[in-house]
């Protein structure tokens, strides 16, 4: 054999995705949900997101810089961008830029680089700069916008971009034009003891969810599925977290139907949908073994419910993650796949 043979080792087979392609897809599938997020929640969305990944964009920079690695190369793959974008959609569109800035910066520097970077983070990325600013500035992660009807507030561009750099829309307070989003209505009524028949006739919720988060989960839903058809992501941690929250979220309806919201409910509310596409499925920071998969999506599913139904926070998605993400070495460490010959 050929000194040019030699040099050859294993693997012999490559895949022929890029990052930046994989990166660029999932881009894509999120628009539809942006899209309607934008619709249906204001341009605070798209402010937050073009914030958000400009401050990502810096981050980045500045942290390769400081290592002394190559910049462009990086700043291209969209990673940073992606990470942005699942940050500004968790947020509310009324969040004021430093809070974004410094979630960013939390999510770019901490969770990614010192962690070693692409690839290296244990956990992700999105997520930790989103429970690292809701821990430290809960007020100003609580304002939404209110879609039940009841305020008749139409803010323009400039009010918008006023809200989120100086707080406040010229001269009127948040609350006008604020409400509680169905997840937190749903807490806070059943905490009084009201049942979620008369809960659900509040003009807040609409057919199966609440009233406008149900179509941008269903614009997630579909995203999510396109990514699985072009094998940009593999079925069994979406399907899985899914699964796991119907089939839990139905069996306590079926309970008690008075203080247990229905199924389809707990699917089409809230940020379940962005969840299984689109965070749960971050390669880096999510099991790598087939038995893994299913225990890492199934754990993420369980414990979004019981935090949604009796923990402290209306939606339970990013602690769910995060403590998932600190599980998954001992889980792959233990569904590794036997290798070949071995008894």
């Amino acid at each position: 054999m050929g000194s040019k043979n030699k040099s050859i080792s294993s693997p012999h087979t490559h895949s022929v995705t890029s990052v930046n392609t994989i990166m660029h897809q999932v881009l894509i599938a999120l628009i539809p949900g942006i899209a309607l997020s934008t619709i249906y929640f204001g341009i605070g969305i798209l402010i937050n997101c073009i914030l958000a990944s400009l401050f990502a964009l810096i981050c980045e920079a500045l942290t390769l810089k400081l290592k002394q690695h190559e910049i462009s190369p990086a700043l291209k793959d969209g990673t940073a961008v992606i990470t942005a974008l699942l940050f500004a959609l968790t947020i509310s569109p009324y969040t004021s830029w430093w809070v974004t800035f410094i979630g960013i910066a939390f999510a770019i520097i901490v969770a990614k680089h010192l962690f070693g970077g692409l690839g290296k983070n244990p956990f992700n990325p999105a997520m930790a700069g989103y429970i690292f600013v809701l821990l430290c500035f809960p007020v100003k992660m609580a304002y939404w916008p209110d879609l039940s009807g009841s305020s008749e507030t139409e803010l323009t561009l400039w009010q918008n971009i006023n809200i989120v750099f100086s707080g406040l829309p010229l001269g009127q307070e948040l609350d006008a034009i604020t409400g509680a989003t169905p997840l937190t209505n749903m807490k806070l009524e059943l905490g009084l003891m009201t049942m979620v028949s008369e809960i659900e006739t509040n003009p807040l919720y609409g057919s199966i969810g609440g009233k406008g988060w149900e179509w941008i989960a269903a614009a997630y839903l579909a995203g999510g599925l396109w990514l699985i058809k072009n094998k940009i992501i593999r079925w069994q941690i979406p399907i899985t977290v899914l699964g796991t929250i119907f089939m839990v979220s139905l069996m306590f309806n079926f309970i008690d139907t008075d203080i247990y919201p229905s199924a389809l409910y707990n699917l089409f509310t809230g940020g379940t949908m962005l969840c299984a596409f689109f965070i749960a499925t971050d390669p880096a920071s999510s099991s790598t073994t087939p038995k893994g998969k299913i225990i890492y999506a199934a754990g993420i599913g369980l414990l979004i419910y019981i935090i949604r139904t009796w923990g402290g926070y209306p939606d339970g998605i990013a602690f769910a993650i995060l403590i998932m993400n600190a599980l998954v070495p001992l889980i792959d460490y233990y569904t590794r796949p036997k290798v070949l010959g071995e008894k």
